[in-house]
């Protein structure tokens, strides 16, 4: 048994990246619905105070799915998943499994209907917080289902199944985009009663993020049961890895709720600006790196589990060289594209000039962290594969700090038009130091990986990407962008001649990152 689980659990480059381009492909899928979605949310409510609402109130659900669901949970249950398959076989996986599933559920609904009362009980002294508010308690029982989402995600990927996992936030995608298309046009007369339809369609579309899942389970041998059996050795292992996973990974998601609620603020136009230039980051951030982070957690847990530090060094060094070769490029043309490719996307009806300009100076503050924000997802894996989940939180909780204090300095500093900016710049400076201190720790713990290799990789990647720009600039100066049509086609067009230009350049370099992709996604 030993003997097996070690081959199934020893991935190779080839078969890591295949893995990714699964998650990635079907990452795509829901990031284009996504976008889609943000388009017809930004035409129907743009920057107005519903919108950022909408936005505050979504972020609390998200930050508890964080706390409970795919951060904390996945960081600990994996490893202590991989863990039991290599010493006692897979039926007592799925004992372990409807144990921790069954305690899940009843903690996140006593914290659902704590949160719901004391929403309905404050007394709202401002019309942003009424909305909140409303919004909120209609929204909170979304975190229930998308944690116990989340927890089956990390389960199925244990066993290196990644596709239904990565297919399930299309649902949301979906159902969202039908409400927008076929309910809100004909329900209620104003943006509020609209936006309660969206909310209600959110709460949906969580029961069936984690329902889509069931069958895939099931076919691996679990069988659905309730167990309060609670004091297992096990659930106790993963309780305790839990804790200060759930403070590390939220340490990340309390930065955004500190980001909104001071974005709200700054205007009331803000929050809404910051959403939707975040989700031009998280495309890119998804399809790749989030992808790339899903599968090396439970490859790095099988490696720690057997206390091979050389496997994980290479992984590392391995996940840096792809993911740098991806994302350095996206955030050199994002920063530079801003603003055409949030005109392109989101302006039109509700969606002004005004909102085009506010998002796409966030963007560009936001764009150089896209790489910062990538590497999370090769670094903090090693640590929980480790199961170390208390170093991440320790310096989580220095960023934490570290953001709110920079937050705070640009809000005052900042003239008005740009202080929702300044918010992004320091959600980047403060995501920048929290990567350089895990990685100092964890080279100490299992040695350097081949920096000499990465600083190569980095360098060729960003001497292609500043062809690249430059290409990119010329282009979409030749193609006029006065109306919707010719926006698309000239942005676009400088996408496109700027992806030749940089995949062109890799080739003529012989550039080993892109043959190694190729020939993986090609499963030569």
């Amino acid at each position: 048994m030993q003997k097996n689980n070690e081959v199934r659990d020893r991935m190779e480059p080839k078969k890591i990246i295949q893995s990714v381009g699964v998650i990635s492909g079907f990452t795509l899928l829901s990031r284009v619905l996504g976008l889609a979605r943000d388009v017809l949310m930004a035409g129907f409510f743009g920057t107005s105070l519903v919108m950022s609402a909408f936005v505050v109130a979504f972020t609390i659900p998200n930050l508890f799915r964080r706390f409970f669901g795919e951060g904390a949970l996945s960081a600990a249950v994996v490893p202590v998943l991989v863990e039991t398959r290599e010493k006692e076989g897979d039926a007592s996986v799925w004992l372990l499994v409807n144990r921790v599933h069954s305690l899940l559920a009843v903690v996140l609904t006593l914290i659902t209907l704590a949160v719901i009362l004391l929403a309905a009980i404050i007394s709202p002294e401002s019309e942003k917080t009424a909305a909140v508010l409303s919004l909120l308690q209609i929204m909170m029982p979304y975190m229930i289902f998308i944690c116990l989402a989340a927890v089956s995600m990390g389960i199925l990927n244990s066993f290196h199944h990644f596709a239904i996992s990565a297919f399930a936030p299309s649902l949301l995608n979906i159902l969202w985009i039908a409400t927008l298309l076929f309910v809100v046009p004909n329900l209620g007369n104003t943006p509020e009663e609209k936006i309660r339809a969206v909310a209600w369609a959110v709460l949906l579309a969580g029961f069936l993020q984690w329902a889509v899942q069931w069958p895939v389970l099931r076919h691996f041998g679990w069988k659905p049961g309730f167990s309060t059996d609670w004091k297992n050795a096990r659930v106790k292992k993963i309780l305790l890895l839990m804790g200060p996973a759930a403070l590390g990974m939220a340490a990340a998601q309390i930065n955004v709720m500190i980001d909104k609620f001071l974005a709200m603020w700054v205007s009331a136009e803000a929050p809404a600006a910051l959403f939707f230039s975040e989700r031009l980051i998280y495309f890119p951030l998804g399809i790749f790196a989030t992808a790339l982070g899903t599968v090396l957690l439970p490859v790095f847990s099988g490696h720690a589990a057997r206390e091979d530090h050389e496997q994980i060094r290479k992984g590392i060094t391995d996940g840096l060289r792809h993911l740098l070769f991806i994302m350095i490029p996206a955030a050199v043309g994002l920063l530079v594209l801003a603003r055409p490719i949030v005109q392109m996307i989101f302006e039109w009806k509700e969606f002004g000039a005004d909102s085009t300009w506010m998002t796409a100076i966030a963007l560009q503050c936001y764009a150089p962290g896209l790489i910062v924000f990538s590497l999370a997802k090769i670094f903090v894996p090693a640590f929980y594969a480790m199961q170390d989940t208390k170093t991440p939180v320790k310096i989580g909780a220095c960023a934490v700090a570290l953001n709110l204090l920079l937050n705070i300095t640009f809000i005052l500093t900042f003239p008005q038009a740009v202080k929702h900016a300044g918010i992004a710049f320091a959600t980047v400076l403060s995501a920048t130091f929290s990567m350089v201190v895990l990685v100092l720790i964890l080279q100490r713990r299992i040695g350097k990986p081949d920096w000499k290799r990465v600083g190569a990789s980095s360098v060729r990647a960003f001497g292609a990407a500043g062809v690249m720009a430059l290409v990119v600039l010329q282009v979409y100066a030749l193609f006029p962008a006065l109306s919707k049509v010719g926006q698309i086609v000239s942005v676009l067009a400088s996408i496109a001649a700027g992806g030749g230009v940089y995949f062109l350049s890799a080739a003529l370099l012989k550039v080993p990152e892109l043959s190694e992709i190729v020939n993986a996604l090609r499963r030569r």
